[in-house]
């Protein structure tokens, strides 16, 4: 499946949830935004842009089960979800794995291994940044702690009109 026919298929598995898709596009705007300006290979960039687009498939779910969606609780349920939804998208099984790997871990800010991983931190951290209208304080705090990528880091200080980092 091409990310077209992947982003229409979460779009129909969302239904309706206008938040919810209008979200996972905007993370799979910055990550493929990053993605494309760090320059990393087409295989990488397919499938960071994949897991961007399926990142929250939990929420719903989470919503439902638990009352919110609290980032573990959607990397736990994500695993179980991205797993079925990717099962008839023909890929192949080790890029399925690493997409359900990343849907499995984008809250996990410790221990990034991976510039996918890392692309889709910050994916992330952008788009819920300003729909949580958090502060500057703790927008900077982020970036100082957890942004990794130059791309990344310079859309940040961009979108937020934050100083340059000290």
């Amino acid at each position: 499946m091409t990310i077209a026919e992947i982003t229409a298929k979460m779009i129909a598995f969302s239904e309706g949830n206008q938040h919810d898709i209008c979200h996972f596009l905007k993370v799979w705007a910055y990550a493929r935004t990053i993605g494309q300006l760090e320059k990393i290979d087409d295989h990488s960039q397919f499938i960071v842009e994949t897991a961007a687009i399926l990142h929250d498939i939990a929420c719903p779910l989470c919503r439902k089960k638990y009352g919110k969606a609290l980032g573990k609780d959607q990397e736990r349920e994500g695993i179980i979800l991205g797993k079925e939804f990717l099962k008839d998208c023909n890929l192949a099984p080790e890029d399925a794995e690493r997409i359900v790997f990343l849907i499995g871990h984008h809250h996990t800010l410790t221990d990034i291994k991976s510039t996918d991983h890392q692309i889709l931190v910050e994916a992330d951290f952008l788009v819920n940044a300003y729909e949580s209208n958090m502060s500057t304080h703790a927008i900077i705090n982020a970036r100082d702690h957890f942004f990794k990528t130059k791309s990344g880091t310079a859309l940040l200080n961009s979108a937020f009109n934050l100083p340059a980092r000290s």
